[in-house]
């Protein structure tokens, strides 16, 4: 099996087995798929558009007390499966607490996600990029409103930390590691719930890395803009 198609198959049974261990009466969850449009500019390089699938899954593994308070502990995780070659392959799970007053609520994840870089080719040359493993801290906000507080807005924000690079298997020539110079990670969404079990949102998503001018960074092939818009529909459980 492709290390890529591995690491699928590891996250979506990761998910499965989260929402299947966790206690019946502790399992209050999400689970949406989403479609649309990724763009990815690498470098100097013209932007390239393709299809992505995203999908995400959240439990809520302990709710919070209403007499007493504290935080809900949430546990879940993200594939973002483009339909074809020249954009990223992603795979993320994460565990965090979330604080909750009204229609707010306020939390922060400690989420690892691994990215499959796409090959670049320039002048006839072509560059394996080595995939990236990364620690984020997202601080995730959401505010509830409308009649019986059913449409949603969530906006989720991090800095990127220096990512831990592992060799493509496709690599031929070895290069030192590039080296981050700054990076970070929005996304916004917007939905509304239909009834008891079901719900649609859309979410735009954007990501930028900057890495400095070294040999690990050939042509600044690794320097990259990504957005993305999708849509979908989603089930509470």
């Amino acid at each position: 099996m492709k290390p890529g198609k591995a690491d699928g198959v590891r996250a979506s049974l990761c998910l499965l087995f989260l929402l299947a261990t966790v206690p019946a009466y502790c399992q209050r969850g999400t689970l949406d798929v989403n479609v649309g449009q990724i763009s990815d500019q690498f470098g100097a390089l013209s932007p390239v558009t393709g299809t992505a699938v995203d999908v995400n899954g959240e439990v809520t593994v302990i709710k919070a007390s209403e007499k007493n308070g504290g935080p809900s502990i949430v546990g879940g995780g993200e594939m973002r499966l483009p339909t074809d070659a020249v954009h990223a392959k992603e795979f993320a799970v994460y565990g965090g607490i979330v604080f909750g007053a009204h229609n707010f609520s306020i939390g922060v994840n400690a989420e690892v996600r691994k990215i499959y870089m796409p090959t670049a080719t320039l002048d006839n040359q072509v560059l394996n990029r080595d995939n990236m493993e990364l620690f984020e801290l997202p601080l995730v906000l959401k505010y509830k409103f409308g009649p019986d507080r059913r449409a949603f807005i969530e906006v989720q924000g991090q800095p990127e930390f220096t990512p831990r690079f592992k060799r493509s298997p496709l690599a031929k020539v070895i290069l030192p590691n590039p080296v981050l110079d700054h990076g970070y990670d929005l996304r916004g969404s917007v939905g509304y719930n239909f009834g008891q079990h079901w719900y649609v949102k859309g979410t735009y998503d954007t990501r930028y890395f900057k890495f400095n001018k070294t040999a690990g960074n050939p042509s600044s092939l690794y320097n990259w803009k990504s957005n993305l818009i999708i849509g979908g529909v989603g089930v509470r459980f």
